[in-house]
Formats: C-alpha cells, sequence, structure tokens
C-alpha cells in the first residue's frame, strides 16, 4: 500500500511540474511576443518620422535601415525607435528570439516579418508556421 501511495506523489509531483513549465512557456512566449508587437509599432512609427522628414522610406535591408534611422542619411537626422530596440554583431534589428526582422517597403507601406518562436521563416501553408507578419 505504502509503495502505491509513493507512485501515486510521484506522479502527482510530475504532473505539477510539468503544469508549472507549461504555465512558465506560455507566460515567457506572451512577454516576448508582447516585446516584439511595441518593438515593431515603434519602428513602424520611427519609418515614419523619417519617411516625414526625408521624403522617402530608407532603402536597402535591416542593416541599411538601421544606419538610416541611426543618422546616415541625407539629412543627417537621428530618428529615435524606442527604448532599447535589440540589435545582432550585425547591426540589424532583431526579434526577441535573436532572428533579424525582414523589413520591406512597397510605395507607402511597410512590411515587418519576424520568424518567430523556431527562428525559421516558414511557408504559411505550414504546419510549423509561427511567423509574425505586420504591415503599416
Amino acid at each position: 500500500m505504502k509503495r502505491i501511495l509513493a507512485i501515486i506523489g510521484v506522479v502527482v509531483l510530475l504532473a505539477g511540474a510539468v503544469y508549472l513549465v507549461k504555465v512558465y512557456t506560455t507566460v515567457n512566449a506572451n512577454a516576448r511576443t508582447a516585446r516584439l508587437s511595441d518593438d515593431v509599432g515603434n519602428l513602424f512609427a520611427g519609418l515614419q518620422q523619417y519617411k516625414d522628414h526625408i521624403g522617402a522610406y530608407p532603402i536597402g535591408g535591416n542593416a541599411q535601415v538601421v544606419k538610416a534611422l541611426l543618422g546616415r542619411n541625407p539629412k543627417n537626422i537621428i530618428i529615435l525607435v524606442s527604448r532599447k530596440t535589440e540589435l545582432n554583431e550585425k547591426g540589424e534589428f532583431v526579434d526577441p528570439w535573436g532572428t533579424p526582422l525582414k523589413i520591406y517597403f512597397a510605395d507607402n507601406n511597410v512590411l515587418v516579418r519576424s520568424a518567430g518562436p523556431n527562428r525559421r521563416f516558414d511557408d504559411s501553408a505550414s504546419i510549423d508556421f509561427d511567423d509574425y507578419i505586420r504591415s503599416n
């Protein structure tokens, strides 16, 4: 009888640990997603300020956009994007999972894409699709 109670106790303890890990993972993912949303919103605001002052959106990829916002532009204007937006060693904006954002410009539109938690840019039809895509 004591052995059965011990086994039940271990099973309950393991189930509780699994539950706590799941709760922690969900809370952590939600915090990263919220941070990504804030960062991208701030990036849109910065890009719009850049366009208002310079007359067009920056040209180039992620690193060139960062340089343009930091003052390497025709008017040498620095645009503050947000608190401390994370950059990688190449000087690119990165998402909360450390993957460089993809930034696309078309006419008056901007699209920002994050690879999401799996750190892979997936096809939207993929079962593993977890990318975040946002446009202005």
